[in-house]
């Protein structure tokens, strides 16, 4: 599956930023994500998976699972083409902003 189709659930989203702190099982990602049943973290972390944006190890009885970052320098291309916009736009406010300072 394509990076962006799964970053566009927001609860794919809600199980990588949960990750972007530390390694986590599936156990400890449904008791940080109220509403989740730990089978629906289990089905999110497949795609995930899948993706290739994360990756599992076994430790013991459990599974534990960590970010893999990789994939989402396709996604920063991305961005990176409309950050410069941003950056000019918000170039130009201050420069507004600064003119009108100086005016008062």
């Amino acid at each position: 599956m394509d990076v962006f189709t799964v970053l566009a659930e927001p609860t794919r989203r809600a199980v990588l930023d949960l990750l972007a702190g530390g390694d986590r099982t599936a156990g400890e990602l449904a008791a940080a994500a109220p509403g989740l049943t730990q089978p629906a973290v289990s089905r999110h972390l497949r795609v995930l998976r899948e993706a290739g944006l994360v990756r599992v190890r076994v430790a013991g009885q459990h599974r534990v699972y960590r970010l893999d970052p990789a994939p989402l320098a396709e996604v920063d291309a991305w961005v990176d083409r409309y950050r410069r916009h941003w950056d000019g736009a918000l170039d130009r406010l201050a420069q507004h902003l600064t003119d009108e300072r100086d005016r008062s």
